[in-house]
């Protein structure tokens, strides 16, 4: 139950994230809402690059088998992350000598440390199993930050104020997750371990450096598109990028987080490795057809949510690159997230990280390919990008045979054919073809609960065969 609700705060905050950015997206100019989704990305980036690597050893490390241990592995933690936040005011100080005004890299730079410094607390409840304190911390954080955002952007409606009202809520939170955190852990005495720092380091920059690649990614594209097309032009891209993208990762993440432990375990057990064939079929059957039926649902209310949701002023943008940034985003997350699976099992991090930067640069060269071919398009811009993701995924695909599976087709056929019917019925309906669009929804809908049901046998078909 723990488990369940710990995912429930995470689909809490995509909810929340979802909202603020369509409300922020029509509270501010198109220009304001350009810089601020850049900073968003900016931010994100430099959180992941300057934290990642110490939230990555905690998922392996923390707590350790004792209280002993975890006392050393928490200070060891909080001395890595405090040399963090050193880095991110470094990086912030000299930002204003590559012409960033130095009132937006300050605040850029505390709202990086927080957001790096709350994930990483965060973690470390999780993986202490504290699902009732992460639950509510994390659930708090979602509501806490959009609404500092939204005051901010309510006193007044240009982008520093918007996100100097985001840096007052981290300011809250911060003080919520002291109050409530303070309590939770028994702090034995710990000395600082070099060996401990190094292990941390050696494990943790690695895995980082392609979750690193994969920030950038985006931030890239981003910067590719509004070079091109200008902050007003390239709103209405920009808009679909930060709202398509959110909800695979959400889905996909929240599976892998249920999931992928039981993998490990087939994985590392010699007396279960004859089954991890089927378990890993299983597991990439269930990841690829969420992904896909996330997809359907997206292309399915796609054209009535733009009508009710978006800005008049982004919505042809927004249109006109939609489908192709759906298709990026679904290859993109099963890139991410499915595909390195046998690498992570066997540990080749070095794959790892070249699976993470070819996805980098090849959605990039798409982009810029496309634009070279086409000129500023944002939907040829688009189309190149997702171009490019797809080819990354085919490496990845060859990189999955690194280990055996057997996949269970017919959810993900069942899926697949989801998708089409409601990419085929947004594709054919025009502005105003409500009698498409439905029928689409109502095809594409009955697809994908045959997909569900092929899937729930699937799952259930090992608890028959034990009984």
């Amino acid at each position: 139950m723990a488990k369940i609700i710990a995912l429930g705060a995470y689909f809490y905050q995509a909810v929340i994230a979802f909202g603020l950015l369509i409300i922020v997206a029509h509270w501010l100019a198109p220009a304001d809402y350009a810089s601020y989704s850049l900073f968003i990305s900016i931010c994100q980036f430099a959180a992941i690059a300057a934290f990642e690597w110490v939230r990555f050893a905690c998922t392996r490390f923390y707590p350790g088998p004792d209280k002993q241990s975890e006392a050393a592995e928490r200070h060891t933690i909080l001395v890595e992350a405090t040399a963090c936040a050193v880095l991110c005011l470094i990086a912030a100080g000299v930002s204003p000598l590559f012409g960033v005004p130095p009132v937006v890299a300050l605040v850029g730079g505390l709202v990086s440390i927080a957001q790096g410094g709350s994930d990483l607390h965060l973690t470390m409840l999780r993986f202490r199993q504290d699902f009732r304190a992460f639950s509510l911390l994390q659930g708090s954080r979602a509501t806490i930050l959009a609404a500092g955002t939204l005051a901010g952007a309510l006193v007044s409606p240009i982008f520093l104020s918007t996100v100097t009202g985001l840096l007052a809520g981290y300011a809250v939170y911060g003080l919520l997750a002291v109050l409530l955190s303070r309590r939770l852990v028994a702090r034995p005495s710990a000395s600082l371990d070099g060996a401990r720092i190094r292990k941390h380091l050696v494990y943790g920059s690695v895995s980082a450096g392609a979750a690193t690649a994969a920030m950038f990614a985006p931030l890239a594209l981003k910067a590719i598109f509004t070079s091109a097309l200008g902050p007003t032009g390239a709103a209405g891209a920009l808009l679909a990028l930060d709202l398509l993208q959110r909800p695979f990762v959400l889905i996909v993440s929240a599976l892998q987080a249920i999931q992928y432990p039981e993998i490990v375990a087939a994985h590392d057990r010699a007396s279960d490795r004859a089954d991890l064939p089927r378990r890993l079929g299983h597991y990439y059957a269930l990841l690829a057809s969420f992904a896909l039926m996330m997809a359907a649902g997206i292309f399915a209310v796609l054209l009535p949510a733009t009508w009710l949701v978006i800005s008049p002023d982004l919505r042809q943008a927004f249109l006109a690159t939609a489908p192709f940034i759906i298709v990026l985003s679904l290859v993109r997350t099963l890139t991410q997230i499915m595909l390195p699976t046998p690498l992570h099992l066997k540990q080749r991090l070095a794959l790892i990280l070249l699976l993470a930067v070819t996805d980098c640069l090849l959605l990039n060269l798409g982009a810029a390919a496309a634009l070279l071919a086409a000129g500023p398009s944002g939907a040829a811009l688009a189309f190149g990008s997702a171009v490019g993701a797809f080819l990354a995924a085919l490496f990845g695909l060859r990189l999955m045979s690194a280990l055996p599976f057997d996949l269970s087709w017919p959810p993900v056929l069942l899926a697949a054919a989801g998708l089409a019917a409601t990419a085929f019925a947004f594709t054919a309906s025009g502005d105003t073809s409500y009698g498409t669009i439905g029928a689409g929804i109502l095809v594409g809908g009955f697809l994908c609960l045959l997909a569900l049901n092929q899937l729930r046998l699937m799952l259930l078909a090992p608890r028959a065969t034990r009984a």
